[in-house]
């Protein structure tokens, strides 16, 4: 019985897995509906009622702009397209048709269109796309063909196969908002050719949903590679946040007594913030554009056994409120200036006194994060 099973099962299993892909994309069904004539209106005799008639299935007019022509094979169920804006700060416009993706600032380390547009390069590179033409200033790019070529089945009464291949040219267009902080990446199809056997078909074919489908499709693709991008770069940074960093006494631009940190500024930046905490900071508020952080001393992190010997007594600050200032000194190293609530320098003996825990801190690896 059991064998008698298997072989009733595999022809209709035979019969799924051999559909064409323009049969997938159809519905499952005869089109006999396109054969029928259109319902007639009841005809009311005069000096009679019309019966009353239940409006629950009645189908809508069609709008002025509707299709006609999508009916039958020529009619796709598919589910819509939607662009997934997976980025951390990026977000869509619901009822929008253009295929277009809208980004927030959420990372100062450089420009949002420098981001967006290193992005979108590096993901045509990795996928071996040419760019035809790219204008920063203006805000757009073209890409290249791009060519796919596949084997269509034919069906499943028929074995052969006909090569189909399908080329494709995109405009992206990055449009930034005045303060620089939003930026709305659009992509629209501007050329499509595709060849099956002898016939083609071109853009000028398509209809818009089509048109919509193949546009949302590479937005997606480049979408996510800008988050795989960033997924990176956050697990890249955070490795060098625990790493040490060397520290040494030295001055700022202005010539004042100062911290010199060896390193990025943005990793300094976020390590310090660590250091601070674990040497019994809080740190209240900062504002990174200004390199500001503004603290207040709360003691060491004692423990039974630094009780025991007597040394719980932290830094020989004050328990008060303080200021810090970052700054660039060159491309890579950050002086960071120490001042009291009134942005009052601290002396060079006292900051000579507080400066082997810090250096001992930010130079230590693996710090808690």
């Amino acid at each position: 019985m059991i064998r008698h099973s298997l072989l009733l099962l595999s022809p209709l299993v035979l019969l799924a897995a051999c559909s064409t892909p323009h049969e997938r994309r159809i519905a499952n069904d005869n089109f006999e509906y396109l054969k029928q004539d259109n319902r007639q209106k009841i005809k009311v005799p005069d000096g009679l009622k019309a019966p009353a008639q239940s409006r629950e299935y009645q189908i809508p007019e069609l709008g002025p702009n509707a299709p006609t022509d999508l009916l039958g094979e020529d009619l796709q169920v598919l589910s819509p397209a939607l662009v997934l804006p997976m980025v951390t700060g990026s977000h869509i416009e619901e009822g929008q048709r253009n295929a277009t993706v809208y980004f927030d600032q959420v990372d100062d380390s450089q420009p949002l269109d420098t981001s967006v547009w290193g992005s979108l390069i590096s993901y045509f590179e990795q996928q071996g796309i040419g760019v035809d033409s790219f204008d920063k200033e203006e805000g757009t790019l073209v890409t290249d063909w791009m060519l796919m070529e596949t084997e269509v089945d034919s069906g499943w009464f028929d074995w052969t196969t006909t090569e189909r291949s399908v080329g494709k040219r995109f405009e992206f267009k990055l449009d930034v908002k005045p303060h620089g902080r939003t930026a709305a990446l659009k992509v629209r199809l501007k050329d499509y050719l595709e060849t099956v056997g002898d016939k083609t078909r071109s853009a000028s074919e398509l209809n818009d949903d089509a048109i919509r489908r193949n546009e949302v499709d590479i937005l997606n693709q480049v979408i996510g590679h800008y988050q795989q991008q960033l997924q990176v770069a956050d697990i890249r940074k955070v490795r060098k946040i625990r790493e040490g960093m060397n520290m040494a006494m030295g001055t700022n631009a202005k010539g004042e007594p100062a911290f010199v940190v060896e390193g990025d500024y943005d990793i300094a930046w976020t390590r310090m913030q660590l250091v601070l905490r674990k040497l019994g900071f809080n740190v209240k508020d900062l504002d990174k554009t200004a390199g500001l952080l503004f603290v207040s001393y709360e003691g060491g992190e004692s423990s039974w056994w630094d009780g025991l010997w007597g040394d719980d007594e932290g830094l020989p600050l004050d328990k008060q409120e303080y200021r810090l200032r970052m700054t660039r000194v060159d491309n890579n190293k950050v002086a960071i200036t120490f001042m009291d609530n009134d942005s009052n320098n601290l002396s060079e003996t006292l900051l000579s006194g507080i400066f082997q825990p810090f250096s001992d801190t930010m130079a230590a690896n693996n710090l808690d994060i």
